[in-house]
């Protein structure tokens, strides 16, 4: 009887159900992904093991052809008397029961199954001696005459996964795109379109640009950006406002990531007051974007024409405002 007890529920993994659509798939393994990182869990031996579980898989889910495979084994596993069959036809070796075109019994265990699905792993080729070989074997000092006979040679080469680091600005870092990449390892440099609302710590995984068909994961940093602040998903930044537009208010324009933007003053605003631009921050990994915090800062001008001078001592002959009036001494 085959064993394939080992089997694992990748919905469970992902605590999803059957049903669930697979952008939904994608932003619950995008948040999972960033709270088991080994990065920022480290030496939590559990965390690391429950990140490669859900890596595992979304890489099934999220491919429609090898999510309707592995929903059509596990649709026979789930049966009773699953394994009586699995016995039965191991021995007949068909493989085949109603409307299951998968031969099930030919796994000796489930990570052979998912291997099979995601193509981990490849046939031997078999040569002649009319093929050119790419490495030589040693031969055999007690078969001396192997020149007609037929060998096996390894075609898969040695697959490594890789990582390497990846620097971007904060602007660029929000609106993703195309970035140059050259690689530590082997020299290479790669083109790669980025997605938009990195993060510093996050892995963006690059499928078969390892060596020997590994895959690449790229660390991302995000540098501090001189104007916006970062808190949480919240940009804070501060805005410099005249003497006049805080007591008058009135529109003035604002720079935000996706460009200038207007926001209107309340009179009377006050340097240090925090006010707020919504749906203006940063994304999440599930694409929802914070508030934008825009701190007043009153700024007196040191240089000023006669005629401001005129203007501002009318104002004072006039005003009413006493800032000392509630001084306690």
């Amino acid at each position: 009887m085959q064993d394939l007890r080992n089997f694992r529920d990748y919905y469970e993994v992902l605590g999803v159900s059957r049903e669930t659509s697979n952008e939904e798939i994608k932003k619950v393994f995008r948040r999972l992904a960033r709270q088991y990182h080994p990065d920022l869990n480290p030496g939590n031996k559990e965390a690391e093991e429950k990140f490669k579980a859900i890596g595992e898989a979304y890489e099934v889910l999220s491919d429609p052809t090898r999510r309707a495979e592995y929903d059509q084994y596990t649709k026979y596993w789930n049966q009773p008397g699953f394994w009586s069959k699995q016995a039965s036809r191991a021995k007949t070796g068909d493989g085949r029961s109603s409307g299951n075109k998968v031969d099930y019994g030919a796994f000796p265990d489930f990570n052979n199954f998912v291997d099979q699905v995601l193509g981990r792993r490849k046939q031997a080729r078999t040569a002649t001696a009319d093929d050119e070989p790419v490495t030589t074997a040693p031969r055999d000092p007690f078969r001396p005459g192997t020149t007609k006979a037929a060998y096996t040679v390894n075609a898969r080469t040695t697959r490594r996964d890789i990582e390497a680091k990846l620097t971007i600005p904060l602007e660029r870092a929000y609106e993703g795109g195309l970035e140059r990449i050259r690689l530590p390892e082997d020299g290479r440099s790669l083109e790669v379109n980025m997605p938009p609302g990195m993060y510093t710590g996050q892995i963006v995984r690059l499928r078969e640009q390892g060596i020997g068909g590994g895959d690449l994961y790229l660390k991302i940093t995000v540098p501090p950006h001189p104007y916006f602040k970062l808190e949480g998903n919240d940009i804070a930044i501060q805005l410099p406002i005249t003497p006049v537009e805080a007591i008058l208010g009135g529109a003035v324009e604002v720079p935000t990531l996706d460009g200038l933007v207007q926001m209107n003053l309340p009179p009377g605003v006050r340097t240090g007051q925090r006010l707020r631009l919504a749906k203006k921050g940063y994304p999440d990994p599930d694409g929802e974007r914070g508030d934008q915090i825009v701190e007043i800062q009153i700024v007196v001008p040191r240089n000023i024409s006669p005629e401001e001078r005129d203007l501002y001592e009318k104002i004072r002959q006039i005003e009413t405002f006493n800032p000392r009036a509630d001084l306690p001494i």
